[in-house]
Formats: structure tokens, C-alpha cells, sequence
């Protein structure tokens, strides 16, 4: 495999059928489905139009996802089965460092603000390797995005908690994680609340596209209110 040398951006994405159950209050599946579909190449087209990165790597054993991939440019990396986040990247991370990438960015593929823009500035805060940069959830307890230079610096974990998990094994490594917050990169569609907070935003993404298509912002555009926000996912999480 001959890949263009530097940073790449590796993003898990699992079947669209079966992504964001989580919104199966508010979405029928047919509306999960292409809000994943939508999201996904929302992240890309933020990928692919960074100055600093090498490129994209897609990780998913679905065919609909890889050709919505190819589609924009990205490259696939095709798992036999759908394994979870963390495990899909850190075998990417490890398939890149042995191919001799300097870095990765892990980042997962329902973050539909995030912006070429932010992309470039998190690589430019990323310090000299051996390096790790996180880019927290809105709700300050969740991983967004990670950058590992060299990919495989450490073991990966995304979910709840995975912030302090990722500081926690970093510092066992020796290495002192940078922290940025990103607003675009930082909320991730994942619950109601989530949507809600999205559709607020007001942003020109596909996604935005396709809620105002379905008419979904007016069925979901009530918003809690934004001191409220963090405090809601945060005991969401803690359940």
C-alpha cells in the first residue's frame, strides 16, 4: 500500500442502518441512516480540504460507508467486522506507523461542524513528536478527536470518560497531553439534546441540508438553553 507521507485522518464509521440508535427517540431509521450518511461526508469534506493533512482514512467493514468514502476522496480501510472506535483506529494507527506516517488524527465521524479551518488549527498546535493533542467533547468528558504522533504513541479509547482515560495513559507514557477545544469539532450528534443544540447553530453543512429537507429542524428546533447544555450531558454521562 503506498500512501502520501504525513498526517492522516482516520475516521471509524460503522453501518448507517445501524448508527445513532441513540436517536431513535426523535429519528426514524430510514432518518438515522442518511443523518450518518450526511455526517460522515460533512467530516470528510473538512478532511480533505485541510492544508495539513496527507489525506483520509475511512475504517469500516460496510460497503454502502466505503463508497460513500471513495466517493470523497478518502481512502478505506475495509475491517472484516464492525469492531468499536477505539479498536477500528488503533489498528489503523498501527497499520500507518508501520508505513511510516508521522501522525495520525483520530476523530470520529458524527462531528458535522467541524471545519478544514480547525483541522489546520489543531495540527498547528500539535506539538514535536512524541506528541498527543486532544480535542474534548462539548460535555468535557468524551474524546473527539486525537492526535498521536507517531500513531501508535498509545492505546486509544473513545466514549464516555475517555478524556481522562486518554490523559491517564498518556501520562503513564511519559507524556504531558495538550488539550484544545474546538467549538465545531466538539459537538457530536449522539443524543436529542445534541440535535437540538446542531439545528441552533444554523450552519450550511449537508446535514443542516438535510434536517431542513426532512423539516426535522422545526420538529426538534427547541432549544435548551446553552448554560444548561453542558450540565445535561455531563449527567447524562454519569448514569
Amino acid at each position: 500500500m503506498t500512501l502520501e507521507a504525513g498526517v492522516w485522518a482516520v475516521v471509524p464509521a460503522k453501518n448507517f442502518n445501524s448508527a445513532k440508535t441513540r436517536l431513535g427517540e426523535v429519528l426514524q431509521a430510514e432518518e438515522r441512516n442518511q443523518l450518518s450518511r450526511a455526517m460522515l461526508q460533512d467530516v470528510l469534506s473538512a478532511l480533505l480540504s485541510s492544508n495539513r493533512l496527507a489525506g483520509a482514512v475511512v475504517i469500516t467493514a460496510d460497503s454502502d460507508v466505503a463508497n460513500v468514502a471513495i466517493a470523497a476522496g478518502a481512502r478505506v480501510f475495509r475491517e472484516t467486522a464492525t469492531h468499536g472506535p477505539a479498536t477500528a483506529v488503533t489498528a489503523a494507527a498501527q497499520l500507518l506507523a508501520r508505513t511510516g506516517q508521522p501522525g495520525i488524527i483520530g476523530i470520529m465521524a458524527d462531528v458535522p461542524l467541524v471545519t478544514s479551518a480547525e483541522i489546520d488549527q489543531l495540527l498547528a498546535l500539535h506539538t514535536e513528536s512524541p506528541a498527543i493533542t486532544l480535542v474534548p467533547s462539548s460535555d468535557g468528558v468524551g474524546t473527539n478527536a486525537v492526535v498521536c504522533s507517531p500513531p501508535d504513541i498509545i492505546e486509544l479509547s473513545f466514549g464516555g470518560n475517555s478524556l481522562a482515560t486518554h490523559l491517564q495513559t498518556a501520562r503513564r507514557h511519559g507524556i504531558q497531553a495538550k488539550i484544545v477545544n474546538l467549538p465545531g469539532l466538539g459537538l457530536d450528534l449522539d443524543q436529542p439534546d445534541d440535535l437540538r443544540i446542531f439545528i441552533k447553530r444554523r450552519s450550511v453543512t449537508r446535514t443542516a441540508r438535510y434536517l431542513s429537507k426532512r423539516g426535522l429542524e422545526e420538529r426538534y428546533s427547541a432549544i435548551i438553553p446553552a448554560a444548561e447544555y453542558g450540565t445535561a450531558k455531563l449527567l447524562r454521562a454519569r448514569r
